[in-house]
């Protein structure tokens, strides 16, 4: 099978300035790319006016838990409309795999957020879930090994250090995983249990990826000046947080991916250059420290996200003590204040059947219909939930702060959405890369070949995707076609994409403008494993 493309504006992905040409396809392949080719091809489309890059990456994503639905088209279906071909999934510490088959806590696996319900099964290794996957799924996809899932295979949600044996165990999980395949290993340090874990803990994981030469990405265990994981007083916690990951990465070559760059609360903003001058001097130090951003100002997080470590790790009943409620709802108050975010800014996306009149609503809002104060209404909201609510909440940035980030050379695109079954949705979840490429468009982003390298070439080189990323003879044929002028009038966040004309996976056409192959793309996807 051959298509021929004609007449396009290709950004290979190299961030070169685009040259208008011809792509020959063959079957799964880019035979030629070039001007005026003339040859026989099955199918003949002119692009001219149009612009064709490689497939769009997410290189920071959550959908290895919706690969393995018994039907993954729907929670796929969003990304395929913004451009996205290929996920790099397993982020935040929370995988689909790295558990052991005889673990009685893999059901735990999803920290919360994430778990195994009406999928086809359950696949503990990377091995497995890269076969069961492959050709099943509509977009590629390759798999971080998460270290709360491996922990959590060994010792459930247990408040506290592991035992040697457990540590060896775990530790034996993460390292098989990248022997199988796994592009790199994942830290969710705000999640439980990897909130539980100490420094030199982190510090084997980390030194498992300098091993392997593999990316270490880490979800901090604090992103705003004030948080829970440490005391009120002293050095903003965000940059605590950063000090940590200096200490893991000190005298390595550790390739460190700092995800999803954000600053919660108002009094976070401030410190964004301090985040930038510790990126600078790590890989002055020799680390290869990058991070990545999505384009929106708010995020999704469990309720429990402004909850101290220490009262998640209480019992039921220690958690209702008088005393024990007071002493927390001080210091919810004086973090609250200190950080310049509160209950006015924290959205209820999903609680629980029953439930659906608190959707859309802030937790202030709902105190004062339910005649409450809004700790109270707070505490209700995540007990009536059993504490695994999903809120969507912000401001986590600016938009200067994106624009500022989207032009710094060691900062790739992502979007860390999920599609959720119930509730409000991620504001994000269905144009946040035509926001990128309408960003460069009316100047306010970086120029469109480094807005498109950061998207694929960028990020296929960060975790070692082989043959793609780039429009490249001999490539897997992975494109991307848009419409510059529609992406520049684009309106954003009216809950679809915009400016993306087609997509093809593996040479296959899934997207033609608005129409969808419902039954191509159920098998255009490939699994990818980074040996």
């Amino acid at each position: 099978m051959r298509t021929l493309l004609k007449n396009g504006k290709i950004y290979d992905g190299t961030g070169s300035d685009p040259v208008t040409g011809d792509i020959l396809i063959e079957n799964d392949r880019i035979l030629q790319i070039g001007a005026g080719i003339d040859a026989e091809a099955d199918n003949v489309i002119d692009l001219s006016g149009k612009s064709v890059a490689p497939g769009f990456i997410d290189g920071h994503s959550h959908n290895d838990w919706y690969a393995i639905k018994e039907d993954p088209l729907p929670y796929f279906e969003p990304f395929l409309r913004q451009g996205i071909t290929t996920f790099v999934s397993g982020n935040c510490g929370i995988s689909t795999v790295g558990f052991e088959a005889d673990s009685p806590y893999a059901d735990l696996a999803g920290a919360g957020l994430f778990g195994f319900r009406g999928t086809t099964g359950k696949y503990g290794t990377v091995k497995e879930f890269l076969e069961i996957i492959d050709r099943h799924i509509p977009c590629n996809m390759l798999e971080l090994a998460g270290h709360c899932t491996a922990r959590t295979s060994v010792a459930g949600y247990e408040n506290r250090p592991l035992t040697p044996e457990e540590e060896k165990r775990m530790l034996d999980i993460l390292e098989k995983a990248l022997q199988e395949g796994a592009a790199g290993l994942s830290l969710g340090l705000m999640y439980v249990p990897g909130v539980y874990s100490n420094t030199e803990e982190i510090r084997k994981v980390a030194e498992l990826c300098v091993k392997y030469n593999k990316p270490l990405t880490v979800h901090p265990r604090a992103e705003s000046k004030v948080s829970m994981s440490y005391p009120l007083l002293g050095r903003a916690h965000i940059l605590r947080a950063l000090d940590e990951l200096v200490e893991i990465s000190k005298g390595t070559d550790l390739k460190l991916q700092y995800s999803h760059a954000i600053f919660v609360g108002r009094s976070s903003f401030r410190y964004k250059d301090e985040f930038l001058r510790i990126l600078k001097a790590q890989r002055d130090a020799g680390v290869d420290m990058m991070f990545d951003i999505y384009n929106e100002l708010r995020g999704v997080s469990v309720i429990t996200v402004i909850l101290p470590d220490w009262f998640q790790g209480l019992s039921p009943e220690e958690k209702k003590k008088p005393l024990t409620r007071l002493k927390l709802r001080l210091l919810v108050a004086a973090t609250s204040k200190l950080l310049g975010f509160g209950f006015k800014d924290i959205e209820i996306a999903y609680i629980g059947p029953g439930y659906e009149r608190y959707e859309g609503k802030t937790v202030h809002r709902i105190a004062e219909e339910e005649h409450m104060s809004d700790f109270d209404a707070y505490l209700m909201l995540c007990e009536v939930s059993n504490f695994k609510g999903r809120v969507n909440m912000g401001p986590y940035t600016t938009n200067e702060i994106i624009h500022d980030f989207e032009r710094n050379p060691n900062c790739l695109y992502i979007t860390d959405a999920w599609v959720e079954e119930k509730g409000i949705q991620n504001p994000v979840l269905e144009d946040c890369f035509p926001r990128f490429l309408r960003d460069s468009l009316l100047g306010l982003g970086d120029t469109m070949p480094a807005t498109v390298r950061r998207m694929t070439g960028a990020t296929a080189d960060r975790f070692r995707i082989p043959e793609r990323g780039y429009l490249r003879e001999g490539y897997y044929a992975d494109l991307t076609v848009f419409d510059e002028a529609a992406l520049a009038a684009g309106v954003p966040g009216q809950g679809k994409a915009f400016g993306i004309e087609r997509v093809f996976i593996n040479g296959t056409q899934v997207l033609d403008g608005d129409d969808l192959d419902t039954e191509a793309v159920k098998t255009s996807g490939r699994s990818i494993a980074v040996l």
